[in-house]
């Protein structure tokens, strides 16, 4: 009796193979194979087949980047091509206003990393409020009238967060994961310290290529991890600095 060959996800084509398959055989000569008892049989058996072509499919699918459809798997083989996909991008407002304090002695303003404005949306989403942000510190002269000017400040839409991490010397494959989903990976600020007390900053720039970097290149490279999260890699000191 010859196997049959399943080559489609039609369960009724799978239900009328499996018939076919027992009709071949002598021992179901006889056999009505539309009772309810036996039929019940061949559409457990057929269903079965079915839900394992499918989950068959699919995770060959995945394998591929042409097939596949869930977007850590798309991450996942971009990645090994040296692809990073764009993260989401903040929307940007200009604004410029001044501060008076000429009540004070001061001879300079700092408007600090972190949030600036609150927008309110009107029309269909009347209501909703909008946090803008800066993420780095801002500062201004006061001029003879006691006034410091912020022109033309790119504020972005989104909420400043900080994220510390400890290195461990001990452990060389520490992962460095933001937990944030949905970030602006153009606006991330890194700033390494060789203690948590030290007041010397060195600040790392994001980079996507190795050419033109040395053993001394403070730069960073982000790649994104499950759920829309980046993780920040640094060098080992023989390509960039670590």
């Amino acid at each position: 009796m010859p196997l049959v060959n399943f080559s489609n996800l039609n369960f009724e084509q799978i239900k009328t193979s499996i018939k076919d398959y027992l009709r071949a055989n002598s021992n179901f000569t006889d056999y009505d194979f539309e009772g309810s008892n036996l039929s019940t049989i061949i559409d457990t058996l057929a269903f079965n087949t079915y839900i394992t072509s499918y989950n068959a499919n699919m995770a060959t699918n995945e394998v591929f980047i042409d097939g596949a459809t869930l977007r850590e798997n798309v991450v996942s083989l971009a990645r090994n091509i040296g692809y990073v996909p764009r993260s989401r991008k903040s929307s940007v407002a200009n604004i410029s206003f001044n501060v008076d304090v000429s009540s004070t002695t001061a001879v300079s303003v700092t408007l600090k990393a972190g949030s600036v404005l609150t927008s309110r949306q009107t029309g269909n989403r009347e209501g909703t409020n909008f946090i803008f942000s800066i993420v780095d510190d801002i500062t201004v002269p006061v001029d003879s009238n006691g006034n410091a000017y912020f022109n033309n400040i790119n504020v972005y839409e989104g909420t400043f967060i900080e994220q510390d991490f400890t290195v461990d010397v001990n452990y060389p494959d520490q992962e460095f994961v933001l937990d944030n989903a949905g970030i602006d990976t153009s606006l991330i600020a890194v700033i390494v310290k060789s203690t948590k007390e030290d007041t010397v900053q060195e600040k790392y720039t994001l980079f996507d290529s190795l050419f033109t970097v040395g053993p001394t290149s403070r730069v960073y490279f982000v790649q994104e991890k499950d759920g829309e999260r980046y993780e920040l890699l640094f060098g080992d000191g023989v390509l960039v600095k670590n």
